[in-house]
C-alpha cells in the first residue's frame, strides 16, 4: 500500500472508490485516464480491506476475550 493511503480513513478510501467507479462507468475517458482510475481504484480497495480485516480482526479478538472471560450463564436470564 502506498505510503499516502495509510493515512486515508476506511469511510475517506471508501468515497474515493465511489468516485471512480462512477467516473469508469461514465465512460469518456481516455485510455491513459481509465487505466490510471483502475489503478486508483485497486489502491483505495486495498485501502479498504486492510481497514476491514483491521476491524474483523478486533472484533474477533474481543469476541474471544468475552468468552474466555465469561462464566458459562445465558445472558437472558443469568442462570448457569
Amino acid at each position: 500500500m502506498a505510503e499516502t493511503d495509510t493515512s486515508l480513513g476506511y469511510e475517506q478510501a471508501r468515497d474515493e472508490l465511489v468516485e471512480v467507479v462512477r467516473r469508469l462507468e461514465a465512460g469518456g475517458t481516455s485510455l491513459e485516464e481509465s487505466l490510471a482510475l483502475w489503478e486508483r481504484g485497486e489502491e483505495l480497495a486495498q485501502v479498504c480491506r486492510h481497514w476491514l480485516e483491521g476491524a474483523r480482526a478486533r472484533l474477533d479478538s474481543a469476541l474471544a476475550a468475552r468468552e474466555a472471560g465469561t462464566p458459562d450463564e445465558d445472558p437472558e436470564d443469568g442462570r448457569k
